[in-house]
């Protein structure tokens, strides 16, 4: 574990910062509270290659096989550390000594995990011997990009069942900018039918990264694209439980991390309202 003077804070999402290989904490800005990290992307692999990502050395390619047994030595570990232990009053600063979820995500595309259906089954199982955490939530944080696979359905299903949620990334509508800030070619009628997929199973929030390049936030063009996308959305009956729209708060690690910048504050919220008049929900996080 992290040695006495550790902290933990919203600028470091080490995924190495409790010396596990798949289990990590991090304050979470958009959780507001501790958020216990699943990583099973230890190999810094990720289908896709976002310009703001801040994992190290990352590479293209799928999470290695998963030791399901080291997975649950580690968080039930760690829980109870959490619960019982002294880890919170030691490395959590005041006003987050909330645990607020465990998250699926790390350094790449969780669902390329071959094991993904057995993780979710690991950790409702484990969950049932924590009285304490009984309600605590369960998010995927994923592109989306492998939903089509009928493992990844069947752990988004049992995920409903353990008061789960998607956080679907959507960066970005227009092809030209999607492979700009995504590094991927994958269409927008797929994005779309992955949606269509997911929603039914498991409560899905859209997740969307703003931020400027070269100084210029996203063009008119691309967030009006945006707004009728999932207007779109929306009048289809899509169930969304809203947006999480963020800026980036931790520097990129990615080649392009030098022309990336902040939208300013007001840039965001005025981008939020247009979203908020669509009737969707939108939880803001410069």
């Amino acid at each position: 574990m992290q040695s006495d003077s550790k902290r933990l804070n919203t600028t470091d999402h080490s995924r190495d910062s409790a010396g596990l290989t798949y289990v990590y904490p991090v304050i979470s800005r958009r959780a507001g509270g501790v958020s216990i990290g699943i990583n099973l992307n230890p190999n810094n692999a990720c289908n896709w290659r976002c310009v703001y990502c801040q994992v190290p050395d990352l590479k293209r390619g799928s999470a290695p096989r998963i030791d399901l047994n080291k997975l649950e030595s580690e968080l039930r570990s760690f829980l109870h550390e959490l619960v019982d232990g002294d880890f919170m009053q030691k490395h959590v600063p005041p006003g987050a000594k909330k645990i607020h979820d465990i998250a699926i995500s790390g350094n790449g595309e969780p669902t390329s995990a071959k094991e993904f259906e057995p993780v979710i089954e690991l950790i409702g199982s484990i969950l049932k011997d924590f009285n304490a955490l009984k309600d605590l939530k369960l998010v995927l944080i994923t592109n989306g990009s492998l939903i089509y696979r009928q493992s990844v359905q069947a752990g988004l299903k049992r995920m409903a069942q353990l008061n789960g949620e998607v956080w679907f990334k959507f960066d970005r509508v227009l092809a030209e900018e999607r492979l700009r800030i995504n590094n991927t070619r994958i269409s927008l009628k797929k994005i779309h039918h992955h949606l269509q997929i997911a929603t039914p199973l498991c409560p899905t929030w859209l997740q969307t990264c703003v931020f400027q390049i070269n100084g210029k936030p996203p063009s008119e063009q691309e967030t009006n694209a945006y707004l009728k996308f999932i207007s779109s959305l929306k009048d289809e009956g899509l169930s969304l439980k809203g947006v999480l729209l963020y800026g980036i708060a931790r520097p990129s690690l990615q080649p392009e991390a030098a022309q990336l910048s902040q939208v300013t504050e007001s840039w965001l919220i005025a981008y939020g309202e247009k979203i908020k008049a669509l009737g969707l929900a939108v939880k803001l996080n410069p």
